[in-house]
């Protein structure tokens, strides 16, 4: 504008200066023209970098890093373009690079065989692994987006009291134990949190398997190598009839044999130990849980009666079959139905739910439910509540559930009902 104004000017003060004379009039003009295709070529020089660097702004605004210039000859412009194209392939190359680390990480969190949760800038759940789901029992929809303060699940409950840095064990349920870990990163300048969760269960069976094997394999050897001498010794004072004419010693021929049932018992106690090591490999066949089940209450059903324990059956219809082992299985419900029956003083339910959506069994009594403090111990070796109680039925039974990679659970409901749920994977 300011160019167009200043030739218009000098093109009318040359008519009036040169308007009495042609000559000087014409050349005049001349150099205006001149010099307005001079201050044209200078115009177009001086805005063409502009548009060039706008354009290459816009690119850059759209995150386009593949819009490269051509050199055009002139070595200011060719200085400007170089550069240009210089930072426009660190940018691609760096984004390149930032995309590959966040699929890589993506697909690690992802595939991680620990539990990981990523939480917001406001301890909001934005990203939670398979692992996680799975130890939780919960699907996506149903954390993604919550504080964490509000989920309702028991590591949740030690993961809010956790603090960054800090690593904690925990064994909500008193079958599973899990490493909790809460850790901060740094995004765009503010702390965000994550925490992993580590199922240790799997390492902790197998060390405890392997400590109480060996002690059951030194108990059994020190007690067989006592207890068969000892029997054949009373065997053979027994069989003696010279020793016992006259009926002299039947208090102490009485007081042999009731020695000699101590040392049988003590033999039977040893084997059920034994059975805990030796627990062979499932031999997985496809069985009806529901002909199972009933087998299992026919053959309890005597200690029932004797506490005035009924059976209740809510099966669902037709057959329910599971990979298992038959004898396997039959021993574990045995002994889960021996301990709800046991639970309850005098009079009491003993109920049998399967649900097949969910291909699981839930095996519940009315005794007077688990105590708070025994809920981690239940599934220990050699624990017990009862007074003769020798703390290997809930142990076989998590050995031969863990045998088959079944999952399970015991608790007590808000009816005081205890519940064991198996649920067949």
């Amino acid at each position: 504008m300011f160019v167009v104004i200043l030739h218009l000017v000098a093109l009318v003060l040359s008519y009036f200066i040169f308007s009495d004379n042609k000559i000087w009039f014409i050349v005049s003009e001349v150099f205006i023209i001149i010099s307005i295709v001079i201050a044209s070529a200078l115009y177009r020089e001086l805005i063409q970098p502009l548009k060039t660097l706008m354009q290459g702004v816009e690119a850059i605004k759209d995150k386009d890093f593949n819009v490269k210039f051509l050199s055009t000859g002139k070595h200011e412009m060719d200085e400007l373009i170089a550069v240009y194209n210089q930072m426009m392939d660190e940018l691609r190359t760096e984004r390149t690079r930032q995309e590959q680390q966040h699929f890589f990480l993506e697909k690690l969190i992802f595939t991680s065989p620990t539990g990981i949760i990523v939480l917001d800038y406001d301890s909001n759940v934005q990203q939670i692994n398979p692992k996680a789901l799975q130890i939780l029992s919960v699907d996506s929809a149903d954390v993604l987006n919550y504080p964490i303060d509000k989920l309702q699940h028991p590591l949740f409950t030690q993961i809010k009291q956790l603090r960054s840095g800090e690593t904690i064990v925990v064994k909500p349920d008193g079958i599973n134990t899990y490493k909790l870990q809460k850790s901060h990163f740094i995004d765009r300048g503010f702390s965000r949190h994550f925490i992993m969760i580590e199922d240790l269960t799997a390492e902790i069976v197998a060390a405890e398997k392997n400590v109480y094997g060996k002690v059951i394999r030194m108990m059994a050897h020190e007690v067989n190598n006592t207890v068969g001498p000892v029997n054949s010794i009373m065997q053979s004072a027994l069989k003696n009839d010279q020793l016992w004419e006259g009926h002299r010693f039947n208090d102490l021929k009485d007081a042999l044999q009731v020695a000699m049932d101590r040392n049988q018992n003590l033999n039977h106690f040893m084997r059920n130990f034994a059975e805990l090591v030796k627990l062979p490999a499932a031999n997985k066949k496809s069985v009806d849980l529901h002909q199972l089940i009933h087998s299992v209450s026919k053959l309890m059903d005597l200690k029932a009666r004797e506490k005035a324990v009924i059976f209740e059956f809510y099966l669902a219809e037709g057959p329910f079959y599971i990979q298992a082992d038959e004898q396997q299985m039959e021993q574990a419900l045995i002994n889960i139905v021996k301990n709800a029956i046991e639970a309850i003083e005098k009079q009491g339910v003993v109920s049998f739910t399967t649900i097949p959506g969910r291909k699981s069994l839930i095996i519940a009594d009315t005794g007077a439910g688990i105590e708070e403090a025994h809920v981690s111990d239940l599934f220990s070796p050699f624990f017990s509540t009862k007074k003769d109680g020798q703390g290997i039925g809930l142990t076989l039974v998590r050995e031969i559930l863990t045998n088959h990679n079944f999952d399970f659970s015991l608790k007590t409901t808000a009816a005081k009902q205890t519940e064991f749920t198996i649920i067949f994977n």
